[in-house]
């Protein structure tokens, strides 16, 4: 997928930048156990591959709420300007994805400093804690009104920041037809998603109206129990502008 015409920053920008991937600089086909070396799971889970692909479902009673809910983070730490994508299978609803970025620690340190508060999975730690991320939320099937009308919102943390939103054109499981390919960009201040090749949501962060512009970090994915879903073919590439 090739970046274009990101949104501009505001009424006064009329110049958006456009952007092409280069060079490839991670890649996870995440098929068995052998390619998780690393990843950090935060809460409690099964991660298993029994069909050559990693799937993810709680341990914890849905029961429990927040404490239900998890998140597994790649080790790899990511400059600014990056596309990431993958492959996602929906298997049990409800429940909800989300896909954590240029996540840090709130003073620029690593996310898994020794010095931060150590995190469970809900979802508390991660937007008002003590460290900054953005996060797009996708599949978001937990509660009745989510189900009744889809959508993907994009969040800026620390604090629980709606900056975007967009129609998720995700079915539910029983007629999905997986795997979907989703893609998160982040350029400087801009962002933009898509689900097979199709744009759902573009932002620019101005660095001012929730706090500084958020650069470089880690990812992860979260799910909201009692969901169960697959992921496979992780990509990060460069973003080139033109």
């Amino acid at each position: 997928m090739t970046l274009v015409d990101m949104a501009p920053a505001g009424p006064d920008d009329q110049n958006p930048m456009t952007y092409r991937q280069g060079q490839l600089l991670y890649h996870n086909p995440l098929a068995g156990a052998a390619d998780i070396g690393g990843f950090r799971l935060e809460g409690d889970a099964d991660v298993t591959f029994p069909e050559d692909r990693l799937r993810l479902a709680n341990r914890r009673d849905p029961a429990a709420g927040q404490d239900a809910n998890f998140v597994f983070w790649c080790p790899e730490e990511f400059p600014d300007n990056i596309a990431v994508s993958w492959d996602f299978w929906p298997l049990r609803e409800p429940g909800l994805c989300i896909l954590f970025f240029a996540a840090q620690g709130g003073a620029d340190e690593d996310l898994f400093a020794p010095g931060l508060a150590r995190r469970t999975g809900a979802y508390r730690q991660y937007h008002s804690g003590d460290l900054d991320a953005l996060h797009v939320s996708y599949f978001r099937r937990r509660y009745p009104e989510e189900r009744a009308f889809h959508t993907c919102n994009l969040r800026k943390s620390r604090g629980f920041h709606l900056v975007a939103q967009g129609a998720d054109p995700l079915p539910s499981v029983a007629d999905a037809r997986p795997p979907y390919r989703i893609a998160l960009t982040k350029a400087g201040p801009r962002v933009a998603f898509a689900i097979n090749g199709l744009p759902i949501l573009a932002w620019t962060d101005d660095g001012e109206t929730f706090g500084r512009t958020r650069a470089g970090g880690k990812i992860g994915f979260r799910q909201m129990a009692p969901l169960v879903a697959e992921y496979t073919n992780l990509q990060v590439r460069a973003l080139v502008p033109e």
